[in-house]
């Protein structure tokens, strides 16, 4: 019954700065973490940074850390993450994910149960 959806991706220039939004919804969303994962082609996809719905504690993957930020929005069911200095690299697409609970790891695929559908983020030269 909980849909993510994500927005705000598309083009940008090596260097330049990027936000994605997440929206969740749906009858029932109590999971304590959302977060956001990358996947480039031919790779797995990692993670990339999450925050915690209540207390707003976050957690970033190291290569991310000084140039993301993730954040909560007007709502405990939305979370933005603010990209800079992206550099020109393979395109990836980014996904929202929320978990069910509150998990004790927050940095793997598994701990989340649902998912957005992702968003494309091709870096230019």
């Amino acid at each position: 019954q909980v849909q993510l959806v994500e927005s705000g991706g598309g083009l940008v220039q090596a260097g330049g700065s990027l936000r994605l939004s997440c929206a969740a919804s749906g009858l029932t969303f109590s999971g304590d973490i959302m977060g956001w994962f990358r996947q480039a082609p031919g790779k797995e996809r990692e993670f990339v940074a999450a925050i915690r719905r209540t207390g707003s504690r976050t957690f970033y993957a190291e290569p991310v850390k000084g140039r993301f930020t993730i954040s909560r929005a007007n709502a405990k069911n939305t979370v933005d993450l603010q990209m800079n200095s992206l550099q020109p690299a393979a395109p990836a697409v980014y996904y929202c994910a929320g978990t069910a609970s509150s998990p004790a790891e927050v940095v793997v695929a598994s701990a989340y149960a649902y998912w957005g559908q992702g968003t494309q983020v091709p870096v230019s030269s």
